[in-house]
């Protein structure tokens, strides 16, 4: 149990080192004549922090990649997009942006515009066309757990948060984690407004910019039949995973092995 805390809660030490030091390493580790290795950005979802993608920074950052995983607001669609877009701004170079769950729909806004990412990756996340949200892509297919019974309400000086109840948490969100980890996970799980579930989402990037998409076939979150969908309409390289909905963490080399291929 006390391992597994470390590792959990060394992730912000992981990823501030991937930000500050990454950029040389990337120039240490780039064959002659390549260029530099693309910087790759990774976005949390709801009901997790940037520590979920640990395993994914960690290889990463040993194959000599820059990796920033900033933290994600999770207040609303357009105001968690326009931080994030605020965060591309200071990062020069090509950018290969890899989302979570949640963090699907913001890089499909926030990299709208910005010419220096070349390539989204999502990994069991919504891709949504303009004017779709998050309610009617999850519930336009069966199989979906997570619904009003499954989440404590709390409400906020600006509205209300939604959690997953500690009973169902691993079943819904990650049954494929061991339970000592998911029982942290649930314990430090970050709730989002419960209002970006109806808040439309604007122009999408995926219809400029290269798409590859990491399906989780036992995800009980995000339907794995919507994820196809959308890896379709978004002409996603697509790759399938027997995951749960946090394939990151279950099948980490697998989506390590997807964001190579995008920023190849």
């Amino acid at each position: 149990m006390e391992t597994t805390r470390r590792t959990l809660l060394a992730g912000s030490t992981v990823v501030a080192t991937g930000a500050v030091l990454g950029a040389p390493a990337a120039q240490a580790h780039t064959p002659p004549g390549h260029g530099p290795k693309p910087t790759v950005v990774l976005v949390h979802g709801a009901f997790a922090d940037a520590s979920g993608w640990n395993d994914v920074a960690a290889r990463l950052l040993r194959d000599g990649y820059p990796v920033i995983a900033p933290a994600n607001p999770l207040r609303g669609v357009a105001s968690d997009s326009a931080y994030l877009a605020s965060i591309l701004a200071t990062l020069g170079g090509p950018l290969v942006l890899a989302a979570h769950s949640y963090g699907g729909i913001l890089v499909t806004n926030a990299a709208t515009g910005n010419a220096n990412v070349k390539a989204l990756v999502y990994v069991a996340a919504f891709v949504p066309d303009q004017g779709e949200t998050l309610l009617g892509l999850q519930t336009a297919y069966l199989g979906s757990r997570l619904n009003e019974t499954a989440l404590d309400f709390r409400p906020y000086g600006g509205g209300v948060d939604g959690y997953i109840k500690k009973e169902v948490f691993r079943d819904v969100f990650a049954g494929d984690v061991p339970r000592a980890t998911t029982d942290l996970m649930w314990a430090s799980q970050r709730p989002s407004d419960v209002r970006t579930l109806q808040e439309p989402s604007g122009a999408p990037a995926w219809r400029t910019i290269p798409s590859w998409y990491l399906v989780a076939r036992n995800d009980n979150v995000l339907p794995a039949a919507a994820q196809r969908f959308m890896a379709r309409r978004a002409r996603a390289h697509t790759v399938e995973v027997a995951a749960s909905h946090v394939a990151m963490i279950a099948q980490p080399a697998v989506a390590v092995e997807l964001i190579k291929r995008a920023a190849g």
